[in-house]
């Protein structure tokens, strides 16, 4: 779930972005609406507990974001939040099972690599296992990194812009995707986009509206 009140954020330059209030049960999916540059990235980092929001509560799957320290923030993070950023930060000197191996390290868990090898055959990637990622497809990639996210059934799903440089068809598959993964884990889904067609794709989607950026003092 996620609960988020007057929620303002403030950049160093003195920019403000100040996002609408939401209420997302568990299990539920939030789309986020807006050009680039309207602040969707910027709240999917504070749902993270990768910046911390100037003013206004953020509690996110049952924990107050801003309540946490900063080694707390990184082992919530890592057990309870899955994040699939537009740059998908894929470690070439890794091996695709090895790219996944880092999130226990992460959270401070020992590996469990049968949990590794069924994360990647649940999502068809059981025999890419060995390769690095220069040895990937776009499309590949990208369910390597949702492998990822989802390897420790996090109680919310994290996702910016995942469509963005997809044709129609990998458009579909990759929303699809994103569904059943929350699906199978319970996960409160939670969708960056600019794109049209994941707004028709899904719409009777709970969404939450950017405007186009108004800079201002952050004393304002």
């Amino acid at each position: 779930m996620i609960e988020a009140r007057d929620l303002c954020h403030a950049y160093p330059d003195g920019a403000t972005l100040r996002f609408g209030d939401v209420s997302v049960p568990q299990g539920g999916t939030l789309l986020l609406r807006g050009a680039s540059g309207s602040g969707k990235s910027t709240w999917l980092a504070l749902a993270a507990g990768l910046l911390t929001p100037q003013s206004g509560e953020l509690v996110v799957a049952g924990q107050a974001v801003a309540a946490l320290r900063a080694g707390e923030r990184d082992r919530w993070r890592a057990r309870c939040i899955g994040f699939l950023p537009q740059k998908l930060f894929l470690s070439e000197a890794l091996s695709v099972a090895d790219n996944l191996a880092l999130v226990y390290f992460a959270s401070g868990l020992g590996v469990d690599r049968a949990a590794i090898h069924g994360a990647l055959e649940a999502l068809d990637l059981g025999t890419l296992a060995g390769r690095k990622p220069s040895q990937l497809s776009g499309g590949q990639a990208q369910r390597v990194a949702l492998a990822r996210a989802l390897l420790l059934r996090p109680r919310v799903l994290l996702v910016d812009e995942p469509t963005a440089s997809l044709d129609d068809a990998s458009c579909a598959a990759a929303l699809a995707l994103l569904q059943d993964g929350a699906r199978t884990t319970g996960a409160t889904l939670v969708i960056a986009t600019h794109d049209a067609r994941v707004v028709r794709a899904l719409p009777d989607t709970m969404t939450l509206a950017f405007p186009a950026p108004v800079p201002e003092a952050a004393t304002a």
